[in-house]
């Protein structure tokens, strides 16, 4: 199982002092952030995408290639990757190189995402958000399936022998997470391809959370990808702690009571009754989390949000360190034990490989001669694999992944 954390990239005025950072302090002190969270033990950091005030974090690739550069074994994700309002060809491309230049310590979280303006600043229409996130994607899962691409759909231009490069490393795609608060369809786009499905399980009851996932896992069996246990799940989470409980509720409650999206609404108490956020000692946090177990089954990744509503810096490291040291390896533990033998562990670069090639070699793109204009006959790869033209649709991971290796 993985742990780590989340950010939104919000820059939020600090409520016990009354400053606000600058865009480029708070830029530095999530790359800090990123780099501490593997230093303590954490398994992934991920990043959201904004492309307005107040938040920072326009071009998620950019920021963690840099991460990459600074980490060795921090798997480096998204939380979300806009698939509404970004063209699936770019996000092929640019989650291809960071991929590359990350080792394969990459994948990410596609969502439709929830500020209404971005559509049509990039020239959407909100009204068609979920059609179009359903077929951006379907373009996207074949861009990295398939050398030549013919394509022709309702909210891009077609395509006619496009080949997006750099080809996914060894001739495997990056993990796709479908994160959603409340929306089905999400849940069931993700069970089709057999992909893992992201529950944010921040701003929703646990009985939400419980019912979305077992949609997934249900739909997940049903599309043939193995059995609904052993569907890809992964939880958000909200957590505030220091080694006194009282403590942890007294410094929290000015950040919580005026935090952009719950401030000035419920009390926190009510709050985290309610939801899952947990504001009191590791204890408290390490219960509440191995409780997620009993209404979702075994899942594969935990990710804790930890730097939001003005949080300064120093209390935000010192989170990740209560995190690694305390948390974290009871959790490993106790997540591990009675776990199912048949039930997967989180995705990762090196198990889709081994899943797709067995002990035989991954594949090495390595282009034709040809005049770039991506309209050559065929693939442009000498070594290109027959099983890239008209790949099928299968489980990106699972049991089904090598059931469906052949025909992908």
């Amino acid at each position: 199982m993985q742990f780590g954390i989340f950010t939104v990239s919000d820059i939020t005025q600090d409520p016990t002092t009354g400053r606000t950072p600058s865009e480029a302090e708070r830029i530095q002190a999530t790359l800090t952030i990123a780099t501490h969270a593997e230093e303590v033990g954490l398994d992934v950091f991920a990043l959201g995408e904004h492309h307005n005030p107040p938040f920072w974090s326009s071009s998620p690739t950019t920021t963690l290639a840099y991460i990459a550069g600074r980490t060795r074994t921090l798997q480096l994700s998204t939380a979300t990757t806009l698939i509404t309002t970004n063209d699936p060809v770019k996000l092929a491309e640019d989650y291809a190189m960071l991929q590359h230049v990350s080792g394969g310590r990459a994948d990410l979280m596609l969502g439709r995402g929830n500020t209404g303006p971005v559509y049509p600043w990039f020239g959407k229409d909100i009204r068609q958000g979920l059609p179009i996130a359903i077929e951006s994607y379907e373009l996207l899962h074949r861009l990295w399936r398939e050398d030549v691409v013919d394509w022709e759909g309702t909210f891009r231009t077609p395509l006619q022998g496009f080949t997006a490069t750099p080809r996914p490393l060894d001739g495997v795609p990056p993990f796709v997470w479908h994160g959603s608060i409340r929306t089905p369809e999400v849940a069931e786009q993700a069970a089709f391809y057999g992909d893992g499905f992201f529950a944010n399980h921040i701003f929703w009851p646990a009985s939400h959370t419980q019912r979305m996932i077992a949609l997934y896992r249900q739909r997940y069996e049903h599309h043939g990808h193995g059995t609904a246990a052993q569907a890809i799940v992964g939880l958000g989470g909200q957590v505030f702690m220091r080694k006194n409980s009282q403590d942890a509720v007294n410094e929290f409650r000015p950040y919580f009571d005026n935090a952009p999206v719950y401030g000035h609404g419920p009390s926190m108490e009510d709050f985290t009754q309610q939801t899952p956020l947990t504001v009191g000692s590791p204890q408290e946090v390490i219960d509440r989390t191995l409780g997620f177990r009993d209404y979702v089954g075994d899942y594969q990744r935990q990710l804790w949000l930890i730097d939001h509503a003005g949080l300064p810096l120093k209390t935000v490291l010192e989170q990740l360190d209560l995190l690694g040291e305390e948390v974290v390896p009871v959790l490993r533990r106790e997540f591990a034990k009675d776990r199912p033998a048949d039930v997967p562990d989180a995705p990762t670069h090196a198990a889709l490989v081994k899943a797709k090639y067995g002990d035989g070699e991954p594949r090495q793109a390595t282009p034709k001669a040809n005049r770039g204009d991506n309209l050559t006959m065929g693939s442009p790869y000498q070594d290109a694999p027959s099983e890239t033209v008209g790949a099928s649709t299968g489980s990106a991971f699972g049991p089904a992944a090598t059931r469906t290796a052949g025909a992908r």
